[in-house]
C-alpha cells in the first residue's frame, strides 16, 4: 500500500480516556515535514474514549479512529497496521509521548540502516517517582541480526517501528500474544517474526519517547510475573518452529546460566507455566507429551545448579566474615 505517507502511528488504548490529552498534546507537538497520520485503536473500551477521540483535533485530517473488539493488545496492533496507510508503521503506547523530533528522528534511522526490518528507540522514564521498570534508556545503538534468538526486552512495544513490507511478510502480529491476554509478549514475538523472516532488527537511542506509566515499587512484582508469562510463551513459541528451535533452546539456556540463584529459578518456573499454556492454547498435544519430560530433566539442572551457586555465595560470605 503506497498512499505516500511516510509514517503511521498506531496506538491502541483500552478504558485510558483520562491519558488520552497528554499523549495528543504530544502529537500535536511533532515537528516534521514527513507526511504522516495517528491510528487510534481502541480496544474495546467501555470508557469515554470513542467520544474523546472522536471530538479531538483530527491534526489536519491526520487522525483516524478504529474499534476492535477482540481484546488483546496484539489483536489490537494487528487490526491497526493493516488499516495504517505510511511505508514506516510506529507503535507506541497511550501512556507515552513522542519527542517532537520523533518522526525526523526515526525516518532517519530507517534510511541508516536500509537492512532494518523494525527498530526500536529509547524510552524515558516520564515521572521520576514511577517505578523504573519498562523503560530503555541506552545510548549505543545495536544490531540484531537475522536467524537468531532475541532475548526478551533488547526491544520493547513501546517504541517500537516496522517497515510495512515487513509486516506484510510475518503476517502482522499474533492476536492470542499481548496485554489483555494471558501472555504480554506480541512485541518480542513480531520482532523475532522479522529476525527468522531475513531482516536484522535495530535499536537506536535517536527517536525518543517518555513512557509515564504510573507504576510504583508496589506494582512490580505483579509486572515482572507478567513479563515471565510474556517470555514463556514467546520461547515455547519459536520451541515449536523446527527451524528456530536449535538456537532458542541454546539462547534460553545462555539466559538461565546467567541468573542461576533461586530468584532465577522461581523466574524460569513461571516461564515453563507460561510456556506450556500457550502449547495448550495452541493445542500442541503432541509438542507437550515430548517437551514434558526434557522440561523436567532441564528444571532438575537448573535446580542443582542454582543450589550449588547458593551455596558457594553462602560460603564465601562465611569464610570472609571470619576472616574480619
Amino acid at each position: 500500500m503506497d498512499n505516500g505517507l511516510d509514517l503511521s502511528f498506531v496506538i491502541c488504548t483500552r478504558n485510558r480516556c483520562a491519558r488520552l490529552p497528554a499523549l495528543l498534546k504530544s502529537l500535536a507537538a511533532l515537528k516534521t515535514n514527513h507526511a504522516w497520520e495517528v491510528l487510534f485503536v481502541d480496544n474495546a473500551s467501555t470508557d469515554a474514549t470513542a467520544s474523546i477521540l472522536k471530538a479531538a483535533d483530527d491534526f489536519g485530517g491526520r487522525l483516524r479512529y478504529l474499534r476492535v473488539e477482540r481484546i488483546g493488545l496484539g489483536a489490537a496492533r494487528d487490526a491497526g497496521w493493516r488499516q495504517a496507510r505510511g511505508r514506516i508503521i510506529a507503535f507506541t503506547d497511550d501512556d507515552c509521548y513522542l519527542a517532537e523530533d520523533f518522526a525526523d528522528a526515526l525516518l532517519a534511522v530507517f534510511e541508516k540502516y536500509p537492512q532494518a526490518g523494525c527498530i526500536g528507540g529509547r524510552i524515558l522514564l516520564y515521572d521520576p517517582a514511577d517505578a523504573r521498570m519498562t523503560i530503555n534508556e541506552r545510548t549505543t545503538p545495536a544490531m540484531f541480526p537475522p536467524y537468531r534468538f532475541v532475548e526478551s526486552g533488547m526491544l520493547q512495544g513501546a517504541n517500537i517501528s516496522f517497515r510495512r513490507f515487513v509486516l506484510d511478510e510475518i503476517g502482522g502480529f499474533d492476536p492470542d500474544l499481548g496485554a489483555g491476554t494471558a501472555f504480554p509478549s506480541e512485541d518480542i514475538d513480531a520482532i523475532a517474526a522479522t529476525v527468522w523472516a531475513g531482516h536484522a532488527a535495530y535499536f537506536d537511542p535517536a527517536p525518543v519517547i517518555w513512557h509515564h506509566h504510573r507504576r510504583k515499587d508496589a506494582d512490580i512484582k505483579s509486572l515482572v510475573d507478567g513479563y515471565d508469562r510474556g517470555r514463556g510463551a514467546y520461547y515455547f513459541k519459536y520451541l515449536l518452529r523446527p527451524d528456530t528451535r536449535a538456537a532458542y533452546l541454546r539462547g534460553w539456556w545462555k539466559l538461565l546460566m546467567r541468573h542461576r540463584g533461586i530468584y532465577g529459578l522461581g523466574e524460569f518456573a513461571r516461564e515453563l507455566r507460561a510456556g506450556f499454556a500457550y502449547l495448550r492454547v495452541r493445542k500442541a498435544n503432541k509438542f507437550i507429551l515430548a517437551a514434558l519430560p526434557v522440561a523436567a530433566m532441564v528444571y532438575f539442572c537448573v535446580f542443582v545448579l542454582a543450589s550449588l551457586h547458593t551455596l558457594r555465595r553462602w560460603w564465601r560470605r562465611g569464610a570472609a566474615k571470619l576472616r574480619r
